[in-house]
């Protein structure tokens, strides 16, 4: 099998308007749960699920938590999966085994700025060993009929790296190219490097003029994306990261009210707790971590009535808070509150209480 622009019908990225919006792959945030409740305030042209290591899903003892890492909801589709790693031979396992699991896409993760990926060997850590990525992105490629694209960042220490990080990308011919705007030392740390885009554009034009430019870094939402594209026209999509942390409905022109971001906290709560139960019931038999009982609100239930055990880490959930409780009277202490809880039950009755 191969990736050479051949099977059309397959290609995604031919089908997206233009610009496109993505929502960024966050490690700990775009998971399948998070992506339904964006979906549901309004959905981004193609979602990209949080990075998978390569080499977990290749071995026998990670494979199943690779497999959680990869489930896809109903509202994701149009879906695409992003890998990330340093062993050629498992990108090419991966990437063939994505064909059968409902992806449209797979996208290989050379931008991650995270110690822990990058003293691994992966993510941006790939910048300083290009031949290795270059090994890493052609494997995928022969391993699967689904596009391959790319994620990655303008270089490691240095803004000017890009001059020849992102020609060793190019001259691969991914489908699609996503540039997050910094190098991996600044981080998040400085504004995104706008001025670059012109020049990012003219290698992508004389190198690889078939593949699909994205930027990312610094994009808030809907409105902001398409008047970067008028002063950039050339450029074929935007993705936005943070932005969706300050307004959810952010791939969309609508304004929401406190009441649409109560119900997307409910929404989000809710969902948790059925996944959480889907997760129990495929678990393996054993001591469990905590059992609780399902929350049996007069107004609406999470999911079922029937007692269960937490599964999933509830501390993560916390993060989310912020999101859905800001900018109206009282929104701080109801926040205090909701970080002090344990569980869904207990966040649901804080709502409750508040009268929300």
């Amino acid at each position: 099998m191969g990736n050479c622009g051949i099977i059309m019908d397959m290609n995604i990225w031919d089908k997206l308007p233009k610009p496109f919006l993505i929502l960024a792959p966050m490690e700990g945030v775009t998971d399948v749960i998070f992506r339904q409740v964006v979906a549901k305030a309004g959905r981004p042209d193609l979602f990209f699920t949080e990075f998978t290591n390569v080499s977990s899903y290749a071995s026998e003892k990670g494979r199943a938590n690779a497999l959680e890492r990869l489930e896809i909801a109903p509202t994701d589709s149009p879906i695409i999966a992003q890998i990330w790693g340093k062993n050629p031979e498992h990108f090419a396992v991966v990437a063939g085994a994505l064909e059968g699991l409902g992806f449209a896409g797979v996208d290989i993760n050379f931008g991650c700025p995270d110690k822990n990926v990058n003293r691994a060997g992966g993510g941006a850590a790939m910048i300083k060993t290009p031949e290795l990525a270059v090994e890493c992105l052609q494997n995928a490629k022969k391993a699967t009929n689904l596009p391959v694209s790319v994620k990655t960042r303008l270089g490691w220490s240095r803004v000017d790296e890009y001059k020849e990080w992102l020609p060793v990308l190019l001259r691969e011919h991914p489908v699609a190219l996503t540039v997050h705007l910094r190098t991996k030392k600044e981080m998040s740390k400085v504004p995104a490097h706008y001025e670059l885009i012109p020049e990012i554009v003219r290698l992508r034009d004389e190198i690889s003029p078939e593949t699909k430019l994205i930027i990312n870094g610094d994009i808030k939402d809907r409105a902001q994306a398409l008047e970067l594209h008028q002063q950039y026209p050339e450029v074929d999509g935007f993705m936005i990261g943070r932005g969706v942390f300050a307004n959810p409905y952010c791939f969309t022109e609508y304004q929401p009210t406190r009441e649409d971001l109560i119900e997307l906290l409910k929404l989000h709560l809710r969902l948790y707790a059925e996944y959480d139960n889907k997760v129990l019931r495929n678990a393996p038999s054993g001591p469990s971590s905590r059992a609780s009982v399902a929350p049996k609100s007069p107004r609406r239930r999470l999911c079922s009535s029937e007692p269960y055990h937490h599964i999933l880490p509830y501390e993560p959930l916390k993060h989310f808070f912020k999101i859905y409780i800001n900018n109206f009277p009282g929104a701080g202490e109801i926040r205090a509150k909701l970080m002090e809880t344990h569980s869904v039950e207990e966040a649901w009755k804080v709502i409750e209480d508040a009268g929300l």
